[in-house]
């Protein structure tokens, strides 16, 4: 069986193109563009063959099948030659069973998807993988493409840098100046990326990169993009496979330019469609009150998206105020009876913090989507017997300002309720062994 994918028009107005073609939205009504799949044909293997294919499959040293993404290739891009695949074996995450923190805030089966321990320390390595591996194929099958380019608040630039070095291909990065982490700025400029900091904010950078990106040599890599949400939606695929192929009730995910939740629901409604699931999770979707425009359309009914100027928020990647990817957003949320809630910055900080005490070390994104999870859990909409998977999308050590400052007490707007900072001694057995008894008892 020959499987097929293609670029469609979201709104429905029956544009495609192939995923070869240099365009990103529809050239008819200005929608985005997903990659759709031959359903027909995917049928062509009972759901009990699809899930001993993969099982097989899984960590193989079978080229390109070990990765957590090209191991399920024919539901992702069936269409790339394997010797054009650009992969890290990315993926197969660990689901972290977070039982203490569960207990602590009343639930009995907590989990977290531990999407940051990836190649470039988060989940951006899932889509990216993908994106460069198309356009391998795209200049071996001679497109004329000189660089790939993305705006970023980091995790995006990181995985694109790394992927592009590794494929061969120069890559190009705006950056808001001052705006992102060291750990994460230090990954694109060691890959060799041509890196820019801009004077602006992500949108600034975003609304930039589109405009450079009109010249077709360019290609761009942003989740506007329908071949990140291709990488990005195994996440929904390995969680299922992770819980032998059973679905959580609840999915809580951060969200900023919101192509990560729509590449989740994508990957449920696909597994859906196939036979090898019979029910969809709920989805909550975790911003920051500093930058919230999800949350504000939400509260609104999603009439419409008002875009707001992000104010500077300790969860900096997802900093976004207009984001590109809302339309497919709200289809994802409609489908899986979501709710949008959002953390301030002293609840984020908080609730990575007490997560950190269980055992984690919770990037600040990753506290946002634990702040909202108590809230939904307080409010009694996360009922204590759900089975719960939190995302975290990136590795906590990419923010080790922010723990820092957590530590000591000096972040704005947040008061460190869980705060443990070294305790300074004398080199005295006595003061040693005085300190140790205060502390544990």
């Amino acid at each position: 069986m020959t499987y097929r994918s293609w670029l469609e028009c979201i709104r429905g107005c029956g544009e495609r193109h192939s995923i070869f073609d240099v365009v990103y939205r529809c050239e008819r009504c200005g929608g985005l563009l997903d990659v759709e799949h031959d359903t027909t044909a995917l049928k062509d293997r009972s759901p009990s063959a699809w899930m001993q294919l993969f099982e097989r499959r899984t960590r193989t040293t079978e080229w390109p099948y070990g990765s957590g993404v090209w191991g399920k290739k024919e539901w992702v891009s069936p269409e790339i030659d394997n010797d054009n695949v650009v992969s890290m074996y990315e993926g197969h995450t660990n689901c972290f069973w977070a039982e203490r923190l569960g207990r602590e805030i009343g639930l009995e089966d907590l989990w977290v998807k531990l999407c940051g321990n990836s190649h470039t320390g988060s989940f951006k390595d899932l889509g990216m993988t993908v994106l460069v591996s198309v356009v391998r194929q795209m200049i071996a099958n001679g497109k004329p493409i000189r660089a790939v380019a993305c705006a970023s608040t980091g995790d995006t630039s990181a995985a694109l840098a790394a992927y592009a070095a590794a494929a061969g291909i120069p890559s190009v990065v705006l950056l808001p100046k001052g705006k992102v982490s060291t750990a994460q700025l230090i990954q694109p400029i060691a890959n060799g990326a041509l890196v820019l900091a801009l004077d602006t904010d992500f949108d600034g950078c975003m609304r930039i990169v589109q405009q450079i990106t009109e010249d077709k040599s360019i290609y761009l890599a942003n989740s506007m993009n329908a071949l990140r949400m291709e990488g990005q939606k195994t996440v929904a695929f390995e969680i299922v496979q992770q819980f032998d192929w059973q679905v959580p009730d609840w999915i809580v995910i951060p969200v900023g330019n919101l192509g990560n939740v729509s590449a989740l629901g994508k990957g449920f409604l696909l597994m859906k469609e196939l036979g090898l699931i019979s029910k969809l999770p709920r989805i909550a979707c975790a911003q920051a009150a500093h930058a919230n425009p999800l949350y504000l359309s939400y509260q609104q009914g999603f009439q419409e998206l008002v875009p707001v100027t992000a104010k500077k928020t300790l969860a900096s990647a997802i900093q976004i105020g207009d984001p590109v990817s809302y339309e497919r957003a709200v289809k994802t949320l409609a489908a899986f009876n979501g709710v949008v809630e959002q953390a301030t910055e002293d609840e984020l900080a908080n609730a990575a913090a007490r997560a950190d005490r269980t055992g984690m070390y919770a990037d600040p994104h990753t506290g946002v989507a634990l702040a909202v999870l108590l809230k939904l859990v307080d409010r009694g909409e996360i009922s204590r017997a759900d089975r719960v998977v939190v995302i975290s999308t990136a590795h906590g050590l990419k923010f080790t300002a922010f723990k820092v400052g957590y530590h000591e007490g000096t972040l704005d707007d947040v008061a460190s309720r869980h705060k443990n900072p070294p305790v300074e001694l004398p080199a005295d057995y006595d003061a040693v062994q005085h300190a140790i008894d205060d502390a544990i008892r």
